[in-house]
């Protein structure tokens, strides 16, 4: 049994103390094992943004699709979040929420909640999930904790396509991936296993560069309340890469072949 399928599942929100602190704010700490290349880890903080965001709703809707900015350069430590709701008829919610740091915005996120409901449109996915060993069968990896700390919150089994790193000829990465601690699989957790494998350029490359989210599309397939434990198969894809932008694509998929989310990120390439 995998070591994540062992331990009590809890909330992205309690992991790093997410507290209200008043009207439509709240508190969190992000500590330094949290760290990505240079600053708090991309999917971590957009997880963050999603949880304040279902806090902050007056309507328990499920959280649809979320669209993430990162606005400056921050740091492991305290956050201050806000939010605001604006209801769009009976049906959708969608938030308004913002991350900063000693008073300057650092991210934010227009996150849309919608509720259930039964149509006469059947159920359709163009995403079926690939076929992959078990993820027992699967080898560990893991990113270097002394380059990445963030790295050893991530179990990774690599499944399909090249390793990053490795001189490849396809920017495609496949993996089961958990987390540690293990956390509930929901929007806030989806958010940072979608950021949890590194750029998708990675596999052409043999020496690491620096490659920066600008903004992050999450966006909600199925029903979150009856998925079963980690690890989720999570497959990420450079769509296109020049003139100093790289475009990735990602699927994650439960271990029953359920697409659970799917999600595109911008990046800057610094070298």
């Amino acid at each position: 049994i995998l070591s994540c399928m062992m331990k009590l599942t809890g909330r992205l929100g309690a992991e790093f103390s997410l507290t209200a602190t008043g009207s439509g704010r709240w508190h969190a700490d992000v500590d330094d094992s949290w760290r990505g290349w240079t600053g708090p880890h991309g999917g971590t903080l957009a997880g963050l943004l999603i949880e304040t965001a279902q806090r902050a709703s007056t309507r328990d809707y499920p959280v649809r699709a979320a669209d993430v900015r990162f606005l400056g350069r921050p740091a492991t430590g305290s956050f201050t979040l806000s939010a605001t709701e604006h209801t769009v008829g009976r049906s959708t919610t969608i938030l308004d929420v913002l991350a900063a740091q000693n008073g300057a915005p650092v991210a934010a996120a227009t996150v849309t909640l919608g509720a259930t409901a039964a149509t006469g449109t059947g159920a359709h996915t163009a995403r079926p999930a690939p076929a992959v060993a078990a993820p027992q069968d699967c080898a560990p990896f893991q990113l270097p904790p002394e380059i990445v700390p963030v790295g050893a919150h991530f179990v990774i089994r690599p499944a399909a396509g090249p390793l990053p790193l490795s001189g490849a000829d396809e920017a495609m990465m496949c993996a089961w991936i958990g987390l540690d601690p293990a956390l509930t699989i929901d929007a806030p957790s989806l958010a940072v296993l979608a950021d949890a494998l590194p750029p998708g350029l990675f596999p052409l490359l043999t020496a690491p560069v620096a490659v920066p989210t600008v903004t992050l599309s999450l966006q909600l397939h199925a029903d979150l309340a009856g998925i079963g434990a980690a690890p989720v198969l999570v497959r990420a894809a450079n769509v296109s890469t020049g003139d100093g932008w790289s475009v990735d694509d990602t699927d994650i998929w439960d271990r029953d072949g359920v697409l659970l989310a799917t999600a595109r990120q911008t990046r800057r390439v610094l070298g």
